[in-house]
């Protein structure tokens, strides 16, 4: 791995992070301080997040992207779809089935939706 990579994927686990500050930090005003059931919630706090991050990654993580195009902003939204519905599959499941709290099973979710989320968006910003 290059040491240009090893820094992407530095930056990108800062703004991850930073996302994810935004995620849960919107998922628990909304549920507990908002009332909203938490898979409502938890869509809202994702597609907030992503914006937050999408917008993070164009300026900083991924430094040589200078303009988007058509495609890569399409490959960048639909990665993001899916990472929402594998979002709310694993919330659901690790709340509902299993009977997680849902903060933690945030925490659960957040980790399987990352690596998508990295692979995904690497390819939507490269074109």
């Amino acid at each position: 791995m290059s040491k240009d990579r090893l820094w992407e994927i530095v930056r990108f686990c800062i703004v991850g992070g930073a996302s994810f500050l935004v995620d849960y930090g919107l998922l628990y005003v909304c549920t507990e301080f908002l009332k909203i059931y938490y898979l409502y919630s938890s869509a809202l706090s994702f597609t907030v997040s992503v914006i937050f991050n999408y917008w993070l990654c164009i300026i900083y993580v991924f430094e040589d992207v200078k303009k988007q195009n058509k495609k890569q902003a399409t490959l960048f939204i639909g990665s993001s779809i899916v990472g929402l519905g594998l979002n709310q599959i694993c919330m659901y499941f690790l709340v509902s089935i299993i009977g997680i709290y849902y903060m933690l099973a945030k925490i659960l979710a957040t980790i399987i939706v990352t690596v998508w989320n990295y692979v995904m968006k690497r390819k939507a910003v490269q074109g």
